[in-house]
């Protein structure tokens, strides 16, 4: 698929990337490279092969689930310019 260069200058404005005459035509050539590519790769026949998470058959291995840390709730909330039932309060923000 080959791009039309008023496309690439399109792209390029909604990426917010200045180019420069000159370099139209490799980014041109470069992108329509790329959606060649995605269009060989949309023509291959995927049925009957699940989607995978991860391209490795890896497992994530999984702690307990068990407290490690003490409560220091009040310990840091003595900081807090203004605390009101184990809650920090903060100025109004929205109108």
């Amino acid at each position: 698929m080959s791009l039309p260069i008023d496309a690439v200058e399109k792209i390029a404005h909604l990426a917010r990337i200045s180019l420069s005459e000159q370099d139209i035509p490799l980014y041109t050539h470069h992108l329509s490279n790329i959606l060649a590519f995605v269009e060989q790769m949309n023509s291959v026949d995927t049925t009957g092969i699940t989607p995978m998470a991860h391209p490795l058959d890896a497992v994530a291995r999984l702690r307990p689930d068990v407290v490690s840390e003490s409560n220091q709730r009040d310990h840091f909330q003595c900081n807090a310019p203004q605390v009101e039932a184990g809650l920090y309060l903060v100025p109004k923000v929205i109108e």
